[in-house]
């Protein structure tokens, strides 16, 4: 049977852990695991280990060092060792998505330790420092990587070991994917700052479609405004006011795309003032309005169809 880890929570966990322990099996050279969501280490989490994801089901919001995206079923990344990340699905209360997540977390230096003996995994050094930036991988990388990752859950022993080789050569040498954080995101990663940062990111999460005020979440952290500022900045990688947009775009995409919503009321419902604040941004981020957005989106719907 996998490893699965599973607890019905009603909502984002509120406090986060400052560092993830990642415990390996002795018999084994790493760690497989199917994940329900949400669980209390769905949080914005980091580890000196390297670890693979894969979101099997839903969309939501990614996080990945300073990187703020968008995941849906398939979305397929690796996160260096200290990147802090997380994948958030907008759940309601007492709502359990199982097997979200398959989550495979392994120690670089146990590779580089075995290349005196098998010289191959030298070829792996390149891959590795890419890395720790995050990639998230596209096209036929993602599809293959995924059912890999879906038969190791199948295996263990020497067969799961060929399947994770197999899979670590199949990342290390494609051109299908894209860098995530940026190479000068330098977080303090103590347990205080990580602790504050992810309940203001889960507030801004749960309330990005309100009146937010950055004076409002510096009260709450126990700082001056300035200070806040520089602090979150420091630990997103993103200005307070950057990092918000970025939410209520993200939830103004998936309103074009997935219903009829009036483009002057999905405005207002993820939280803009007015139309033309809200054209202005999402022209800036998207480089087309949001009416050319979901006449696009509507055809590529129809041409998969």
């Amino acid at each position: 049977m996998p490893f699965r880890r599973r607890k019905n929570t009603a909502a984002i966990p509120r406090t986060a852990p400052a560092f993830e322990h990642i415990v390996t099996e002795a018999s084994d050279s790493f760690l497989w695991r199917l994940d329900d969501y949400p669980w209390e280490r769905n949080v914005w989490n980091f580890h000196p280990e390297y670890e693979i994801h894969l979101l099997r089901k839903s969309s939501g919001v990614v996080l990945v060092g300073d990187h703020i995206g968008e995941f849906g079923p398939g979305y397929l990344t690796i996160v260096g060792g200290g990147l802090p990340h997380d994948w958030v699905t907008a759940v309601q209360p007492g709502e359990l998505i199982e097997g979200r997540d398959i989550v495979l977390q392994f120690d670089p230096e146990r590779l580089r330790g075995s290349a005196g003996l098998l010289p191959e995994l030298r070829e792996l050094e390149p891959f590795l420092e890419r890395s720790l930036r995050g990639m998230v991988f596209h096209g036929r990388t993602a599809l293959d990587g995924a059912e890999l990752l879906e038969r190791m859950g199948a295996v263990r022993g020497l067969a799961r070991l060929q399947l994770f080789l197999r899979l670590l050569d199949l990342l290390a040498g494609t051109d299908e994917y894209e860098l995530l954080s940026s190479p000068d995101f330098s977080p303090a990663l103590d347990a205080a700052s990580l602790d504050i940062i992810q309940r203001t990111l889960t507030h801004l999460f749960q309330h990005f479609a309100e009146d937010l005020k950055l004076p409002e979440l510096a009260q709450q952290a126990g700082m001056s405004e300035s200070t806040f500022s520089r602090f979150f900045q420091k630990n997103t990688g993103n200005a307070f006011s950057d990092h918000l947009a970025k939410l209520r775009l993200w939830q103004a995409c998936k309103l074009l795309a997935d219903t009829d919503i009036p483009i002057t009321d999905i405005c207002f419902q993820v939280g803009y003032m007015n139309i033309s604040n809200f054209n202005r941004a999402f022209l800036r981020r998207h480089k087309m309005t949001p009416s050319s957005y979901r006449r696009l989106s509507r055809q590529r719907l129809t041409l998969r169809a």
